[in-house]
Protein backbone atom coordinates (compact mmCIF):
# COMPACT_ATOMS: atom_id res chain seq x y z
CA UNK A 1 0.00 0.00 0.00
CA UNK A 2 2.78 2.01 0.28
CA UNK A 3 2.96 5.53 2.73
CA UNK A 4 -0.28 6.53 4.04
CA UNK A 5 -1.76 9.72 5.57
CA UNK A 6 -3.82 9.17 8.81
CA UNK A 7 -6.32 10.99 6.24
CA UNK A 8 -6.34 8.37 4.06
CA UNK A 9 -6.28 5.54 6.51
CA UNK A 10 -9.49 7.27 7.90
CA UNK A 11 -10.73 6.95 4.61
CA UNK A 12 -9.81 3.32 3.81
CA UNK A 13 -11.65 2.44 6.67
CA UNK A 14 -14.48 4.37 6.01
CA UNK A 15 -15.12 2.81 2.86
CA UNK A 16 -14.47 -0.73 3.84
CA UNK A 17 -17.23 -0.07 6.43
CA UNK A 18 -19.34 0.86 3.32
CA UNK A 19 -19.79 5.00 5.35
CA UNK A 20 -18.29 7.00 2.53
CA UNK A 21 -15.46 9.30 2.53
CA UNK A 22 -14.87 11.12 5.92
CA UNK A 23 -16.13 14.44 6.00
CA UNK A 24 -12.38 15.91 6.45
CA UNK A 25 -11.46 15.55 3.00
CA UNK A 26 -14.82 17.29 1.99
CA UNK A 27 -14.07 20.45 4.40
CA UNK A 28 -10.17 20.50 3.57
CA UNK A 29 -10.53 22.77 1.13
CA UNK A 30 -12.01 25.38 2.32
CA UNK A 31 -10.36 25.31 6.00
CA UNK A 32 -7.27 25.49 3.79
CA UNK A 33 -8.09 28.65 2.08
CA UNK A 34 -9.53 30.61 4.99
CA UNK A 35 -6.77 28.81 8.02
CA UNK A 36 -3.45 30.68 8.93
CA UNK A 37 -2.85 28.30 11.32
CA UNK A 38 0.15 26.47 10.14
CA UNK A 39 -0.98 22.83 12.93
CA UNK A 40 -4.21 22.62 10.48
CA UNK A 41 -2.30 22.35 7.50
CA UNK A 42 -0.47 18.68 8.50
CA UNK A 43 -4.10 17.25 9.04
CA UNK A 44 -6.01 19.03 6.12
CA UNK A 45 -3.36 19.15 2.93
CA UNK A 46 -2.60 15.42 3.40
CA UNK A 47 -6.26 15.05 3.40
CA UNK A 48 -6.31 16.74 -0.09
CA UNK A 49 -2.99 14.46 -1.01
CA UNK A 50 -5.20 11.37 -0.20
CA UNK A 51 -6.65 10.41 -4.14
CA UNK A 52 -3.64 12.17 -5.73
CA UNK A 53 -2.48 9.46 -8.55
CA UNK A 54 1.05 9.36 -9.48
CA UNK A 55 1.89 10.93 -12.62
CA UNK A 56 0.46 9.46 -16.10
CA UNK A 57 2.45 8.07 -18.93
CA UNK A 58 3.91 11.55 -20.23
CA UNK A 59 1.83 13.86 -18.14
CA UNK A 60 4.71 15.97 -17.22
CA UNK A 61 7.82 16.75 -19.32
CA UNK A 62 12.00 17.53 -18.26
CA UNK A 63 12.79 21.76 -17.12
CA UNK A 64 14.32 23.12 -20.05
CA UNK A 65 16.69 25.59 -18.52
CA UNK A 66 18.78 26.63 -21.11
CA UNK A 67 21.32 22.98 -22.01
CA UNK A 68 19.88 21.43 -19.13
CA UNK A 69 17.18 18.91 -18.99
CA UNK A 70 15.63 18.98 -15.36
CA UNK A 71 13.73 15.42 -15.09
CA UNK A 72 12.06 15.22 -12.48
CA UNK A 73 10.76 18.27 -12.60
CA UNK A 74 12.60 19.42 -9.48
CA UNK A 75 13.93 22.26 -7.93
CA UNK A 76 16.42 22.01 -4.75
CA UNK A 77 15.67 25.75 -2.95
CA UNK A 78 18.77 27.48 -2.33
CA UNK A 79 18.83 27.46 1.50
CA UNK A 80 21.55 29.82 3.77
CA UNK A 81 23.47 27.47 6.39
CA UNK A 82 21.74 24.45 4.59
CA UNK A 83 21.96 23.44 1.17
CA UNK A 84 25.79 23.31 1.04
CA UNK A 85 27.39 20.17 -0.98
CA UNK A 86 26.77 17.69 2.17
CA UNK A 87 23.38 18.39 1.93
CA UNK A 88 23.31 18.42 -1.92
CA UNK A 89 24.66 15.36 -2.22
CA UNK A 90 23.03 13.61 0.42
CA UNK A 91 19.29 14.63 -1.15
CA UNK A 92 21.01 13.66 -4.28
CA UNK A 93 21.86 10.32 -3.39
CA UNK A 94 17.82 9.89 -2.85
CA UNK A 95 16.21 10.82 -5.95
CA UNK A 96 17.10 13.28 -9.43
CA UNK A 97 16.84 17.18 -9.50
CA UNK A 98 18.52 20.11 -9.97
CA UNK A 99 20.39 21.20 -6.52
CA UNK A 100 20.94 24.60 -5.87
CA UNK A 101 24.21 26.13 -3.73
CA UNK A 102 23.86 28.62 -1.38
CA UNK A 103 23.58 32.09 -1.74
CA UNK A 104 26.43 33.82 -2.76
CA UNK A 105 26.69 38.00 -2.58
CA UNK A 106 28.21 39.45 -5.70
CA UNK A 107 30.30 42.02 -4.21
CA UNK A 108 32.32 39.86 -1.81
CA UNK A 109 32.55 37.19 -4.61
CA UNK A 110 34.68 40.26 -6.77
CA UNK A 111 36.63 41.21 -3.88
CA UNK A 112 37.95 37.42 -3.47
CA UNK A 113 36.12 36.95 0.24
CA UNK A 114 37.46 33.63 1.10
CA UNK A 115 34.29 32.68 3.04
CA UNK A 116 31.99 33.75 -0.41
CA UNK A 117 34.45 31.84 -2.38
CA UNK A 118 33.91 28.65 -0.12
CA UNK A 119 30.40 28.74 0.13
CA UNK A 120 30.40 28.72 -3.80
CA UNK A 121 32.24 25.48 -3.78
CA UNK A 122 31.28 22.31 -5.15
CA UNK A 123 31.98 19.00 -5.02
CA UNK A 124 34.45 17.12 -7.57
CA UNK A 125 31.58 14.77 -8.24
CA UNK A 126 28.80 17.31 -8.68
CA UNK A 127 26.91 18.18 -12.26
CA UNK A 128 25.05 20.24 -13.15
CA UNK A 129 26.56 23.07 -10.61
CA UNK A 130 23.72 25.39 -9.90
CA UNK A 131 24.55 28.61 -7.88
CA UNK A 132 22.58 31.02 -6.23
CA UNK A 133 23.51 34.79 -6.39
CA UNK A 134 22.46 37.93 -5.17
CA UNK A 135 23.23 41.24 -5.53
CA UNK A 136 21.61 45.29 -5.82
CA UNK A 137 24.12 46.36 -8.37
CA UNK A 138 24.43 45.50 -12.10
CA UNK A 139 28.22 45.98 -12.48
CA UNK A 140 29.25 43.91 -9.13
CA UNK A 141 26.69 41.26 -10.58
CA UNK A 142 27.69 41.37 -14.04
CA UNK A 143 31.56 40.80 -12.71
CA UNK A 144 30.77 38.13 -10.08
CA UNK A 145 28.38 36.30 -12.77
CA UNK A 146 31.88 36.84 -15.30
CA UNK A 147 34.17 35.58 -13.03
CA UNK A 148 32.36 32.54 -11.99
CA UNK A 149 31.72 31.25 -15.36
CA UNK A 150 35.06 32.12 -16.68
CA UNK A 151 36.87 30.33 -13.93
CA UNK A 152 34.09 26.97 -14.55
CA UNK A 153 32.50 27.16 -11.35
CA UNK A 154 28.86 26.82 -12.50
CA UNK A 155 26.32 25.37 -15.02
CA UNK A 156 23.61 27.19 -13.67
CA UNK A 157 22.66 30.64 -12.12
CA UNK A 158 19.76 31.57 -10.10
CA UNK A 159 18.95 35.20 -8.93
CA UNK A 160 17.05 35.92 -5.64
CA UNK A 161 14.77 38.64 -5.74
CA UNK A 162 12.90 37.16 -2.90
CA UNK A 163 14.96 37.71 0.48
CA UNK A 164 12.21 39.12 3.07
CA UNK A 165 14.87 40.21 5.76
CA UNK A 166 14.02 43.39 7.15
CA UNK A 167 17.69 44.86 7.62
CA UNK A 168 17.42 44.11 3.80
CA UNK A 169 14.49 45.25 2.44
CA UNK A 170 14.99 48.69 4.32
CA UNK A 171 18.04 49.35 2.61
CA UNK A 172 15.98 48.92 -0.47
CA UNK A 173 17.32 44.53 -1.11
CA UNK A 174 16.16 41.72 -1.24
CA UNK A 175 12.44 41.92 -2.12
CA UNK A 176 12.60 45.50 -2.18
CA UNK A 177 14.07 45.13 -5.27
CA UNK A 178 11.08 44.27 -7.87
CA UNK A 179 9.57 47.49 -6.98
CA UNK A 180 12.07 49.30 -8.84
CA UNK A 181 11.54 47.16 -12.03
CA UNK A 182 14.27 49.38 -14.24
CA UNK A 183 16.79 48.22 -11.39
CA UNK A 184 15.95 45.18 -11.71
CA UNK A 185 16.32 44.76 -15.40
CA UNK A 186 19.17 46.24 -15.18
CA UNK A 187 20.61 43.68 -12.78
CA UNK A 188 19.22 40.87 -14.61
CA UNK A 189 20.31 41.97 -18.13
CA UNK A 190 23.83 42.36 -16.48
CA UNK A 191 23.50 38.48 -15.35
CA UNK A 192 22.64 37.07 -18.58
CA UNK A 193 25.23 39.08 -20.20
CA UNK A 194 27.68 37.94 -18.06
CA UNK A 195 26.50 34.60 -18.53
CA UNK A 196 26.79 33.80 -21.56
CA UNK A 197 25.39 30.50 -22.78
CA UNK A 198 24.98 29.80 -18.90
CA UNK A 199 21.63 29.76 -17.72
CA UNK A 200 20.39 32.16 -15.44
CA UNK A 201 16.93 31.84 -13.34
CA UNK A 202 15.38 34.64 -10.94
CA UNK A 203 13.24 33.76 -8.12
CA UNK A 204 11.02 36.34 -6.22
CA UNK A 205 7.49 36.74 -4.02
CA UNK A 206 4.26 38.05 -4.88
CA UNK A 207 5.47 40.79 -3.88
CA UNK A 208 6.44 43.14 -0.52
CA UNK A 209 2.53 43.07 0.62
CA UNK A 210 -1.24 42.48 -0.68
CA UNK A 211 -0.84 46.27 -1.87
CA UNK A 212 2.72 45.99 -3.28
CA UNK A 213 2.76 43.16 -5.48
CA UNK A 214 5.46 43.05 -8.47
CA UNK A 215 5.43 39.03 -9.27
CA UNK A 216 4.12 39.59 -12.72
CA UNK A 217 6.14 42.76 -13.61
CA UNK A 218 9.13 40.42 -12.02
CA UNK A 219 8.15 37.97 -14.23
CA UNK A 220 7.97 39.79 -17.56
CA UNK A 221 10.91 41.53 -17.05
CA UNK A 222 13.09 38.17 -16.39
CA UNK A 223 11.31 36.10 -19.57
CA UNK A 224 12.57 39.63 -22.16
CA UNK A 225 16.29 40.19 -20.48
CA UNK A 226 16.64 36.45 -21.56
CA UNK A 227 16.57 34.43 -18.60
CA UNK A 228 16.02 30.72 -18.84
CA UNK A 229 13.35 30.25 -16.07
CA UNK A 230 11.71 32.11 -13.43
CA UNK A 231 10.24 30.93 -10.35
CA UNK A 232 7.71 32.56 -7.91
CA UNK A 233 7.66 31.77 -3.89
CA UNK A 234 4.14 32.11 -3.61
CA UNK A 235 4.21 34.48 -0.70
CA UNK A 236 4.40 37.95 -0.10
CA UNK A 237 7.56 39.31 1.87
CA UNK A 238 5.35 40.37 4.49
CA UNK A 239 4.28 36.79 5.52
CA UNK A 240 7.40 35.39 5.96
CA UNK A 241 7.20 31.80 5.81
CA UNK A 242 3.47 32.23 7.31
CA UNK A 243 -0.04 30.29 6.42
CA UNK A 244 -0.23 28.56 3.01
CA UNK A 245 1.50 29.80 -0.34
CA UNK A 246 -0.96 30.98 -3.02
CA UNK A 247 -0.81 28.60 -5.46
CA UNK A 248 -3.28 30.79 -7.52
CA UNK A 249 -0.53 33.35 -7.73
CA UNK A 250 1.55 30.54 -10.17
CA UNK A 251 -1.17 29.93 -12.10
CA UNK A 252 -1.26 33.84 -13.47
CA UNK A 253 2.72 33.86 -13.33
CA UNK A 254 2.62 30.96 -15.81
CA UNK A 255 -0.84 32.17 -17.91
CA UNK A 256 1.44 35.92 -18.01
CA UNK A 257 5.05 34.12 -19.15
CA UNK A 258 4.56 31.98 -21.99
CA UNK A 259 8.53 31.52 -23.61
CA UNK A 260 10.15 30.31 -20.30
CA UNK A 261 9.12 27.71 -18.24
CA UNK A 262 7.61 28.92 -14.83
CA UNK A 263 8.28 26.97 -11.27
CA UNK A 264 6.65 27.39 -8.33
CA UNK A 265 7.55 27.10 -4.57
CA UNK A 266 5.73 27.00 -1.34
CA UNK A 267 4.14 24.05 0.90
CA UNK A 268 5.78 21.24 -1.13
CA UNK A 269 5.78 18.58 2.16
CA UNK A 270 4.76 15.45 0.13
CA UNK A 271 5.29 14.32 -3.43
CA UNK A 272 1.59 14.57 -3.80
CA UNK A 273 1.93 18.04 -3.19
CA UNK A 274 4.26 19.15 -6.55
CA UNK A 275 1.74 16.59 -8.13
CA UNK A 276 -1.54 18.96 -7.05
CA UNK A 277 0.41 22.23 -7.92
CA UNK A 278 2.10 21.30 -11.39
CA UNK A 279 -1.97 20.03 -12.23
CA UNK A 280 -4.05 23.13 -10.48
CA UNK A 281 -1.12 26.19 -11.89
CA UNK A 282 0.08 24.40 -15.01
CA UNK A 283 3.56 25.21 -13.77
CA UNK A 284 6.79 23.56 -15.52
CA UNK A 285 8.50 22.23 -12.09
CA UNK A 286 8.37 22.58 -8.79
CA UNK A 287 10.77 24.32 -6.41
CA UNK A 288 11.30 22.50 -2.39
CA UNK A 289 12.47 24.14 0.54
CA UNK A 290 11.50 23.32 3.81
CA UNK A 291 9.65 20.21 3.08
CA UNK A 292 13.00 18.31 2.52
CA UNK A 293 14.48 19.58 5.58
CA UNK A 294 15.03 16.61 7.99
CA UNK A 295 13.29 14.47 5.08
CA UNK A 296 15.95 14.34 2.05
CA UNK A 297 14.22 10.99 1.08
CA UNK A 298 11.43 13.46 -0.20
CA UNK A 299 13.10 13.29 -3.72
CA UNK A 300 12.97 9.71 -3.16
CA UNK A 301 9.37 10.39 -3.28
CA UNK A 302 9.38 13.03 -6.10
CA UNK A 303 10.85 10.48 -8.69
CA UNK A 304 9.00 8.06 -7.60
CA UNK A 305 5.24 9.90 -8.55
CA UNK A 306 6.95 11.45 -11.52
CA UNK A 307 7.51 7.90 -12.91
CA UNK A 308 3.97 6.64 -12.28
CA UNK A 309 4.27 4.96 -8.87
CA UNK A 310 3.49 5.08 -5.26
CA UNK A 311 6.28 6.38 -2.68
CA UNK A 312 7.30 3.58 -0.54
CA UNK A 313 7.33 3.74 3.30
CA UNK A 314 9.11 6.33 4.71
CA UNK A 315 12.47 5.56 7.06
CA UNK A 316 11.63 3.85 10.30
CA UNK A 317 13.49 5.23 13.41
CA UNK A 318 16.85 3.14 12.81
CA UNK A 319 17.43 3.90 9.03
CA UNK A 320 16.77 8.12 9.99
CA UNK A 321 19.28 7.78 12.04
CA UNK A 322 21.41 5.76 9.88
CA UNK A 323 21.13 9.23 7.47
CA UNK A 324 21.18 11.04 10.08
CA UNK A 325 25.29 9.57 10.51
CA UNK A 326 25.78 10.05 6.95
CA UNK A 327 24.60 13.55 7.43
CA UNK A 328 27.27 14.31 9.83
CA UNK A 329 29.91 12.44 8.34
CA UNK A 330 29.76 14.39 4.93
CA UNK A 331 29.60 17.92 7.26
CA UNK A 332 32.33 17.11 9.13
CA UNK A 333 34.38 15.80 6.31
CA UNK A 334 33.44 19.38 4.39
CA UNK A 335 34.15 21.59 7.04
CA UNK A 336 35.88 20.14 10.05
CA UNK A 337 34.58 18.62 12.75
CA UNK A 338 33.96 21.47 14.79
CA UNK A 339 32.15 23.73 12.08
CA UNK A 340 30.22 20.30 11.02
CA UNK A 341 28.82 19.30 14.08
CA UNK A 342 27.78 22.83 15.13
CA UNK A 343 25.81 22.57 11.92
CA UNK A 344 24.62 19.18 12.44
CA UNK A 345 22.16 20.09 15.01
CA UNK A 346 19.39 22.02 13.24
CA UNK A 347 19.59 19.39 11.00
CA UNK A 348 19.24 16.68 14.02
CA UNK A 349 15.98 19.22 15.12
CA UNK A 350 14.21 18.31 11.82
CA UNK A 351 15.13 15.06 11.18
CA UNK A 352 13.89 13.70 14.46
CA UNK A 353 10.65 16.17 14.96
CA UNK A 354 7.54 13.83 15.05
CA UNK A 355 9.12 10.79 16.95
CA UNK A 356 8.37 9.99 20.14
CA UNK A 357 10.45 11.06 22.46
CA UNK A 358 12.87 12.93 20.43
CA UNK A 359 12.56 16.58 22.22
CA UNK A 360 14.96 15.07 24.95
CA UNK A 361 17.09 13.80 21.95
CA UNK A 362 16.77 17.30 20.86
CA UNK A 363 18.55 18.56 23.62
CA UNK A 364 20.99 16.31 24.09
CA UNK A 365 22.44 16.85 20.55
CA UNK A 366 22.33 20.61 20.79
CA UNK A 367 24.66 20.40 23.66
CA UNK A 368 27.06 18.12 21.62
CA UNK A 369 30.27 19.25 20.38
CA UNK A 370 31.81 16.15 18.98
CA UNK A 371 30.87 13.91 16.70
CA UNK A 372 31.65 11.23 18.98
CA UNK A 373 29.01 12.68 21.76
CA UNK A 374 26.60 13.46 19.11
CA UNK A 375 26.98 9.49 17.75
CA UNK A 376 26.40 8.82 21.06
CA UNK A 377 22.99 10.45 21.70
CA UNK A 378 22.00 8.72 19.03
CA UNK A 379 23.07 5.02 19.95
CA UNK A 380 20.15 3.07 22.22
CA UNK A 381 16.97 4.44 20.52
CA UNK A 382 14.40 2.21 19.27
CA UNK A 383 15.05 1.26 15.64
CA UNK A 384 12.01 -0.52 15.17
CA UNK A 385 9.56 2.54 15.97
CA UNK A 386 7.95 3.74 12.04
CA UNK A 387 7.73 7.28 10.59
CA UNK A 388 4.69 9.21 11.56
CA UNK A 389 2.63 9.72 9.18
CA UNK A 390 1.72 13.33 10.10
CA UNK A 391 5.22 13.96 9.84
CA UNK A 392 6.47 15.17 7.17
CA UNK A 393 4.24 17.66 7.21
CA UNK A 394 4.96 19.12 10.98
CA UNK A 395 6.20 22.71 9.89
CA UNK A 396 10.52 22.59 9.63
CA UNK A 397 12.68 25.69 8.94
CA UNK A 398 11.48 29.29 9.21
CA UNK A 399 8.12 29.47 10.46
CA UNK A 400 7.99 32.86 12.40
CA UNK A 401 4.98 35.12 11.97
CA UNK A 402 4.31 37.94 9.88
CA UNK A 403 5.76 41.17 9.51
CA UNK A 404 5.36 44.70 8.35
CA UNK A 405 7.87 45.21 5.32
CA UNK A 406 10.67 48.16 5.81
CA UNK A 407 11.19 49.84 3.01
CA UNK A 408 14.02 52.94 2.62
CA UNK A 409 12.15 56.44 2.89
CA UNK A 410 11.00 57.84 0.52
CA UNK A 411 11.46 54.56 -1.36
CA UNK A 412 8.16 54.86 -3.48
CA UNK A 413 8.23 57.77 -4.65
CA UNK A 414 9.97 57.32 -8.10
CA UNK A 415 9.42 53.17 -8.84
CA UNK A 416 11.15 54.25 -12.84
CA UNK A 417 14.15 55.15 -9.90
CA UNK A 418 17.15 52.95 -11.21
CA UNK A 419 20.07 53.79 -8.78
CA UNK A 420 21.55 50.82 -7.25
CA UNK A 421 21.38 50.63 -2.87
CA UNK A 422 23.85 50.89 -1.29
CA UNK A 423 26.26 47.78 0.18
CA UNK A 424 24.11 47.90 3.44
CA UNK A 425 21.38 46.35 1.50
CA UNK A 426 23.69 43.08 0.19
CA UNK A 427 23.88 42.03 4.07
CA UNK A 428 21.56 39.31 3.64
CA UNK A 429 22.76 37.38 6.77
CA UNK A 430 20.46 33.92 6.29
CA UNK A 431 18.02 35.34 4.69
CA UNK A 432 16.73 33.80 0.94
Amino acid sequence: MGYQTPARRRNNRLARAGRGADPVVEAAATVLSESTDPAVDPIYRSALNRDVPPASDGEFSPIPIGPLRVWPPVVLAPMAGVTNYPFRALCRRFGAALFVSEMITARPLCEGNAKTLKLADFGEDETPRSLQLYGVDPHYVGEAVRRLVGEGRVDHIDMNFGCPVRKVTRRGGGAAIPLKPRLLANIVRAAVAGAGRVPVTIKFRIGVDDTLVTFEDAGRIGEAEGCAAVALHARTAAQLYDGLARWEAIARLKALVRSIPVLGNGDIWEAEDALRMMRQTGCDGVVVGRGCLGRPWLFRDLADVFAGRAPIDPPTLGEVIEIMKEHLERLCAWMGEHAGVRMFRKHATWYTKGFRGSASLRERVMTSGTKAEVLACLAGLDGSERFPPSAMRVPRGKTAGTQSVALPDGFLDDRDDATPPGIEAEDLGDGG
